[in-house]
């Protein structure tokens, strides 16, 4: 269910083939989609400010970053949407949706068409990796907003690893934990000729990965920073070492607009850059116990 989310980042670790100066100078831009405007009544920034609310697409059951206690939306990602609708004067709603096959996808149904059956265009898309070669392959997105940057890490029992913490090599021989069809997933799958695959354990996401590393089912886990830092329990650290094959272990998240809506898309990456050259960004991460990582402006 997660894997679009690592579209981007995926590519990129695995490609092998180092970006030009001109990242879309190998691009041929493709012809204008057609029939694409049947949900645009309220994008503009005016008919936001006039109507009173702003709506933001962000993914369901995914904490650290969004998910519903009840019906309040709670998270990291929620928390930065309040903070853009207060700079421009709205009201937040929030749109929860599912991950779709790829971030494409993702950024089609929610932002500039909308999906075939059910669910509805948003303003702003939260949790979008940033890439300068992506961006070229979808011309009807603005990726704006850049608000973090996010990196893989290892969770590890302490009494397993009482001296060095683990590294990939170790799960030749001893069990991790990764999300399905996640980064980390494809990562140690591919790594010394797939040696690893016998030891990793595979789950739906993250909670239920860091939850078998608290039970003992599992000697570590490997995932996203954050969600290693929100699912660690006592008896359990974590760490960053170097990742053999793996180019891209940082990368950058920010938001998607609509590309006919530019002066949103303005507002919306100011909000963002007073957010985080005041510290209330950061502050939100705090508050959730999470490591603050400065995005890639």
């Amino acid at each position: 269910m997660r894997v679009i989310r690592w579209t981007v980042v995926a590519w990129l670790a695995f490609a092998g083939v180092a970006l030009a100066s001109d990242p879309c100078a190998d691009w041929v831009p493709q012809a204008k989609p057609q029939n694409v405007g049947r949900d645009i009544v309220g994008q503009e920034l005016d008919q936001i400010i006039d109507r009173g609310f702003i709506e933001f697409a962000v993914y369901e059951n995914y904490p650290p970053y969004s998910w519903e206690e009840g019906s309040t939306p709670k998270g990291v990602d929620v928390e930065i949407a309040r903070l853009i609708a207060e700079d421009l004067g709205v009201e937040p709603r929030f749109n929860f949706i599912g991950a779709a096959e790829n971030l494409e996808a993702d950024l089609r149904n929610n932002i500039w068409k909308g999906a075939l059956i059910g669910g509805r265009i948003s303003n702003v898309m939260m949790r979008v990796p940033y890439d300068s070669a992506f961006k070229c392959r979808v011309e009807q997105v603005v990726f704006t907003g850049q608000y973090q940057g996010e990196s893989i890490g290892i969770a590890y029992d302490t009494a397993a690893y009482p001296e060095d913490p683990p590294v990939p090599a170790y799960f030749r021989f001893d069990t991790v934990a990764v999300e399905n069809d996640s980064i980390a997933d494809f990562y140690l799958s591919g790594l010394a000729g797939g040696q690893l695959s016998a030891n990793i354990r595979r789950y739906p996401d993250m909670d239920q990965a860091m939850a078998a590393l608290a039970a003992g089912e599992v000697k570590a886990a490997m995932g996203p920073l954050a969600q290693l830092e929100h699912g660690a329990a006592e008896g359990v650290d974590i760490h960053q070492p170097p990742l053999p094959g793996f180019s891209v272990g940082t990368w950058t998240l920010g938001l998607a607009v609509n590309f006919r809506y530019r002066p949103l898309a303005y507002a919306v990456d100011d909000a963002v850059r007073y957010g985080l050259e005041d510290g209330r960004i950061p502050a939100i991460y705090e508050s959730y116990g999470l490591t603050f990582a400065a995005p890639d402006r």
